[in-house]
């Protein structure tokens, strides 16, 4: 049975068998062999459908003899049950002795222990009833016994009948015999982080917003465990200072903070009982100025003409010509990297007779415009579109992470522009500022160059009444940008 195909008797159904090794059958409960009909009378078709079966009873071994992790956040979960425990049994105690104890609320953490365990649960309850039917001293002492009990009960409530790895099982009794070495100094918690990514998701929010926003409010949870520090103003103020990041960017930690902050007082139940007298902590803080990037504060640097012509000519050295084209692209027309490398064929239109990018609406309400090609580039254009395979101009092997198309480009832009000598105040969007430069000093209006480049003018007129600028009045304004050669060759 060298294949693992079988047939039953009286059958000419075809089985795939496959025997369990002896040392993991425990962890797969007393099971000693795999077997599965393959519905099929035909050989040949057995012996393709067999292998994706076999294939997955190979990883369950494997599994079964590392173990399966318990899912991520399950420290925060032992917790949260040991301390349902305890809370549950101290109302009972506090009764005992005739306290009114605080209103009991549902606990998940509770339940799921009880649910987990459901014979134990039942054995539980009718051992307290007894309990119950002696004196004080005894029910105290009883409830005593149950709270070690239900504790004994967390591992099957967290891991039911996963196998889980040794060494996991191992600080899972460690935790659950000392709780304070994991005792978690912030609220935010692995669950409240999820419940929160899928809030932001469900409102529709960026998805690389939302990852920022989790990823420093797990950042800031782990700086509070790591210091032991309260969620309070000046733990918060202790780790921006602790980040040495541009000021812009500490602002935007601080809003992310909020952003957790306004959902959990709204959202979780639990969070507005333990912070209802608490303001919030990322609110007031005046930023360190002068830390994190170096670069932070400074202006971006422009592209001279020979700068642009050194930039495509170390492109197509290098044997890149969608990075070359690129270029080129950005020199004619200032446009933001990732609008340029969203320009497919039906992105070239013909207005008033003059060839124009349509660019649609990216990140405002003025980045949606019609630009007129400039006239060297018509030839490049007409090339892109010519050699386009999936109508996109600039081709791109696969999208970057959030659907991003220029992601790879960038990056070998940002390679190309280092070897190249340039500082790192010279980056692509530095072709926006270049050409927004080159117009003014052309005597190109302010608000037309603002308009071929799709910002916003400023002014109520313009930009709420106007229906901007004519194509010939573009065409004529973009043709000033002094030319580059495109001809130019690999060497």
């Amino acid at each position: 049975m060298a294949d693992h195909l079988i047939r039953k008797k009286g059958e000419s159904t075809w089985y795939v068998k496959l025997s369990i090794p002896v040392a993991v059958r425990p962890a797969l409960g007393g099971k000693t062999v795999f077997v599965r009909s393959l519905k099929t009378g035909l050989r040949s078709e057995a012996m393709v459908r067999r292998l994706s079966v076999l294939s997955e009873w190979q990883t369950i071994i494997e599994s079964a003899k590392t173990g399966i992790p318990l899912a991520e956040g399950w420290k925060d979960d032992l917790i949260n049950m040991v301390s349902a425990v305890d809370k549950m049994v101290q109302v009972q105690k506090r009764a005992l002795i005739g306290e009114e104890p605080p209103p009991v609320e549902d606990s998940p953490e509770a339940r799921a222990i009880l649910l987990a365990n459901p014979k134990a649960a039942a054995a539980l309850k009718d051992w307290v009833k007894d309990g119950l039917q002696g004196g004080i001293a005894s029910s105290m002492a009883m409830f005593e016994q149950m709270q070690g009990a239900l504790k004994a009960l967390i591992p099957q409530a967290l891991a039911g009948s996963q196998n889980i790895p040794t060494s996991q099982r191992l600080e899972l009794t460690e935790l659950l015999a000392n709780p304070v070495a994991h005792m978690q100094t912030s609220s935010i918690t692995t669950a409240r982080l999820k419940a929160f990514r899928e809030f932001r998701e469900g409102r529709g929010g960026a998805a690389k917003h939302v990852d920022q926003q989790v990823r420093r409010m797990e950042d800031l949870s782990k700086f509070l465990k790591g210091n032991s520090l309260p969620l309070e103003f000046d733990s918060i103020d202790t780790w921006i200072k602790s980040l040495n990041r541009a000021p812009a960017t500490l602002g935007q930690h601080l809003m992310s903070g909020t952003a957790f902050w306004k959902w959990a007082t709204k959202y979780d139940v639990a969070w507005r009982e333990e912070y209802k007298d608490k303001a919030n902590p990322f609110l007031g803080h005046d930023i360190p100025q002068g830390g994190g990037s170096e670069l932070a504060g400074q202006d971006r640097e422009i592209y001279t003409q020979d700068d642009a012509l050194k930039l495509r000519q170390a492109a197509l050295d290098n044997g890149d010509t969608p990075l070359a084209d690129l270029i080129v692209l950005g020199w004619y027309t200032g446009a933001r990297i990732e609008e340029l490398c969203r320009l497919s064929k039906d992105s070239v239109i013909t207005v008033d007779g003059i060839k124009c990018f349509d660019f649609p609406k990216s990140k405002s309400k003025a980045s949606k415009r019609v630009v007129p090609i400039h006239p060297s580039l018509i030839s490049t254009v007409e090339r892109l579109c010519k050699d386009s395979a999936d109508t996109f101009l600039i081709p791109i092997k696969s999208d970057g992470p959030y659907g991003k198309r220029s992601h790879a480009i960038s990056k070998a832009f940002s390679r190309l522009r280092t070897a190249a000598g340039f500082s790192k105040l010279h980056v692509f969007h530095s072709f926006r500022h270049t050409v927004v430069t080159l117009l003014i000093r052309a005597d190109v209006p302010e608000h037309l160059a603002k308009e071929l480049v799709g910002h916003e003018t400023g002014s109520v007129t313009h930009d709420i009444y106007s229906k901007g600028a004519s194509t010939k009045q573009k065409l004529k304004a973009l043709s000033k940008l002094p030319a580059i050669p495109t001809t130019v060759s690999a060497r």
